[in-house]
């Protein structure tokens, strides 16, 4: 027997070290070669580490949420025969002698741990015979409803031979003082710590970089979508084999088109050096939620491409993004970024800047309201579009005439077609 180091690759360009954000394997399981033994997470990415050699787990490096550098022991593998032999790519690695030396903290199996002792078997309990259940008469409809109030319909004194809805409010109005606790009453609850790891770490760092670092404004203002809402519902009737269209791509198609009339927005600002790039291309950032929290894909050459193009971009960064199989090179790169709750969306939003861009735009939900048209009031849907910058680079009155040129295409929306 041998043992075999497995040291964290080379997972990106750039990447010095990389955080512990999932273990599926733990000391002592055995693992066969290519299986998925550790999640990794780099700047830009989520990375699956799998095992190079089969064999047993020796020892891992680290708990979930500690960093490990690129080249040192990620965990060592007991294998059949020579390490070299089992696997001959990695010859270059070493045992388990310099994982200790490399690696302190590094969890390691005893060499002769005693089996432990087999728990006695428990002595047979007699049960109590349940009591015999009493039949309830009642709806369907009642029934479905106590089922989704947790009420027990033994409990609810009917009024009559079948228990009604009445009978039930009866007994939500006076059930406390029978002890009786609806399921929306508050109840304590005891701590949960949950350590801050990973994607959400990550979101946590970024954001207060942005916040301690960039001197943020937000301007707000109200467009009228009524008509691009009749245009979209069309296109989407005759969309064919096309993707369903939401307001997003409309949007951004909006936004490409008056950029070039604003530099200054699209670009990015290395506060370091003192440099502003302004980008000739919209590299368009999506912020988009998952289960592990907020990614940002990114629509290339977003400038390029209709509303058609653009919709399934979306849904297919979006797919990926939540699936964690976004690529890193399609997380990052992004000149401006977008970000929308849909119709969770707000009256009005002040989005944090994602850096080192210099501005976030925020559509929120769109609502009917009236308005005046001249002496008339007809019903319009409205939306609120919201932007935030980084005062260093881009003045009050840009940002104003950016939403504004955005608000005119918005509001005829055959501009957004016209050459």
């Amino acid at each position: 027997m041998a043992r075999f180091t497995f040291r964290l690759p080379d997972i990106g360009e750039g990447i010095a070290e990389a955080e512990i954000v999932a273990w599926h394997v733990k000391v002592g399981d055995r693992v066969s070669e290519d299986q998925q033994v550790a999640d990794m997470m780099t700047d830009k990415a989520t990375v699956e580490m799998e095992s190079p050699v089969s064999g047993v787990v020796v020892a891992l490096a680290g708990e979930v949420g500690e960093m490990v550098a690129i080249g040192s022991g990620l965990m060592v593998i007991e294998v059949e025969g020579d390490a070299e032999e089992a696997a001959p790519a990695a010859a270059e690695t070493s045992v388990e002698d310099q994982v200790e030396a490399e690696t302190p903290g590094v969890e390691e199996v005893a060499e002769a741990a005693p089996a432990p002792a087999p728990a006695p078997e428990p002595a047979p309990v007699a049960l109590p015979e349940p009591a015999p259940h009493k039949q309830v008469l009642a709806s369907p409809a009642v029934r479905a409803r106590a089922k989704d109030l947790g009420i027990d319909l033994a409990s609810v004194k009917a009024d009559g031979n079948h228990v009604r809805h009445a009978d039930l409010d009866a007994y939500l109005r006076y059930g406390n003082a029978q002890g009786y606790h609806a399921p929306h009453a508050s109840r304590a609850r005891e701590d949960q710590p949950i350590k801050v790891i990973g994607m959400r770490r990550r979101i946590a760092e970024n954001m207060a970089a942005s916040k301690r670092q960039i001197p943020h404004f937000t301007y707000v203002d109200e467009i009228d979508v009524t008509a691009l809402e009749a245009m979209r519902a069309d296109l989407n009737d005759n969309r064919g084999q096309r993707p369903k269209l939401t307001m997003l791509p409309f949007l951004i198609v909006a936004i490409c088109r008056a950029l070039p009339d604003f530099p200054m927005i699209n670009a990015r600002y290395d506060d370091e050096a003192g440099v502003v790039t302004r980008h000739g291309r919209v590299h368009l950032g999506m912020a988009a939620q998952t289960d592990a929290g907020l990614m940002v894909p990114v629509i290339r050459d977003a400038q390029d491409k209709n509303v058609w193009q653009l919709a399934s971009e979306i849904s297919r960064l979006a797919e990926a993004a939540r699936t964690g199989k976004a690529k890193s090179e399609e997380l990052s790169g992004s000149t401006l970024t977008v970000t929308s709750l849909g119709p969770l969306g707000g009256i009005a939003t002040t989005p944090v800047i994602n850096r080192p861009e210099v501005a976030i735009i925020g559509p929120n939900k769109i609502v009917e309201r009236p308005i005046f048209q001249g002496d008339e009031i007809v019903r319009a849907k409205l939306m609120n579009l919201s932007i935030s910058c980084d005062h260093r680079v881009v003045d009050g009155w840009d940002a104003a005439s950016f939403v504004q040129a955005v608000k005119k295409l918005v509001e005829t929306p055959v501009l957004l077609f016209a050459d």
